[in-house]
């Protein structure tokens, strides 16, 4: 291995990644050595992505299909299965995130969106130097809000879901030590239990939610322990990308004074400027896969169960496919589809949820907030190499 790639497989979470993608991308497409290699490069990892000799599992591993209650792994639902598990699962989530349903999710997020910044801007009047968190206040609060509607969590529920679903979605970052594996199992139960109540409540009044469209798909079509996996996916997911989306997106607008400006006086640019901080700024920095045949890619053999991490946030700043890719512009053509959402059949289901609540988001704060600034006291990143966003971001109103 290159003396860069020990130092990348040793870097801490907080640390900012990119210097050390660039000197990654400079050793080429594909670094290490076998069984496990490592890309920066935009087309192998949009290559990779898209290649059903690719898979999530080694060949001959099967799916779990009962929960690990040592909370040492974590069961990701059909974002661990291969087909035809995955098209099946995925299959019956995919109606809660038809186009129709997008549209009546628009005003839901535009008033949970308002009200959110009314209470900053309540906050801000009465104590106008003390700053707020804009995660803590904001960016976690809401997805939460629309990810209960959109699975038809009720209202008394919304607050222990809220509270399990978060430790639950730090483990996407890794599980250190048996302290965090024993909160996760503690919550992973706690969950398991919730929706448990839940499933015979949608049984009995099924609603257009999509615990509604899962258990009317059993018990044919889905496991109980299918269910709930793919229920906790879809909490988790739902949460994870979203508040982080809109974390990164804030702070690389402010950092870009020219760019706040210009959504502030245009603000129909916020779907761009949601592409653009995507791009930039994903949440989600990597994904493995593992070859299920021997593969030629980039120059290099990889074997049967050959592992490569695709380092997706490098490949959104590659050079041979975007130009000036260190250079955060709302203006920027497209030029090639960003892979913060992945690519191939593994394309994030809620990719148009997550926009749509980031694009409000950009939207409402550009206009009513648009003296947002940073204040003295220093943001805190979270520790995760996978998950790229901020634990706490604070701001100041005016």
């Amino acid at each position: 291995m290159t003396a860069v790639l020990d130092e990348f497989w040793a870097r801490s979470g907080p640390e900012d990644p990119f210097p050390m993608y660039e000197r990654l991308r400079a050793d080429g497409p594909i670094v290490g050595s076998a069984p496990e290699w490592v890309t920066t490069d935009y087309a192998v990892c949009n290559a990779v992505l898209r290649d059903r000799r690719f898979g999530i599992r080694p060949v001959g591993d099967p799916a779990p299909t009962s929960e690990d209650t040592s909370g040492n792994t974590l069961d990701l639902g059909f974002l661990d299965r291969e087909p035809p598990d995955h098209t099946r699962l995925r299959r019956l989530a995919a109606p809660a995130f038809r186009p129709k349903m997008m549209a009546g999710y628009a005003e839901r997020i535009a008033d949970f969106t308002r009200d959110l910044i009314t209470g900053i801007e309540r906050r801000a009047a009465a104590e106008p130097d003390r700053p707020f968190d804009l995660i803590a206040d904001f960016a976690a609060p809401l997805p939460i809000g629309v990810i209960t509607t959109l699975m038809g969590i009720p209202d008394a529920d919304v607050d222990r879901l809220s509270q399990h679903g978060t430790v639950v979605g730090s483990a996407l970052s890794g599980i250190n030590g048996p302290a965090e594996a024993a909160a996760l199992a503690a919550a992973n139960a706690e969950l398991y239990e919730l929706f448990s109540e839940l499933i015979p409540l949608k049984k009995a009044r099924p609603g257009d939610d999509v615990i509604s469209y899962l258990v009317a798909a059993s018990p044919d079509g889905i496991t109980p322990y299918e269910l709930h996996t793919t229920a906790r996916l879809l909490l988790i997911a739902g949460f994870e990308t979203t508040v982080n989306l809109i974390g990164n997106g804030i702070a690389a607008l402010l950092d870009h004074p020219e760019q706040w400006e210009l959504l502030r006086a245009e603000p129909e640019r916020a779907a761009a400027a949601v592409e653009e901080v995507l791009r930039y700024a994903p949440p989600v920095h990597s994904t493995g896969r593992v070859a299920h045949e021997p593969v030629s890619i980039a120059g290099v053999d990889l074997s049967q169960d050959g592992w490569i991490l695709l380092l997706l946030a490098a490949a959104n700043r590659d050079p041979a496919v975007f130009s000036n890719p260190t250079t955060f512009d709302i203006t920027r053509p497209r030029q090639a589809e960003h892979l913060a959402f992945s690519s191939g059949i593994h394309y994030c289901l809620g990719a148009p949820l997550a926009r749509l609540e980031a694009e409000i988001a950009f939207t409402e704060l550009a206009a009513r907030l648009p003296k947002l600034h940073r204040p003295a006291d220093p943001p805190i990143w979270r520790d995760s190499r996978v998950i790229r966003g901020y634990a706490s971001l604070p701001l100041l109103a005016s």
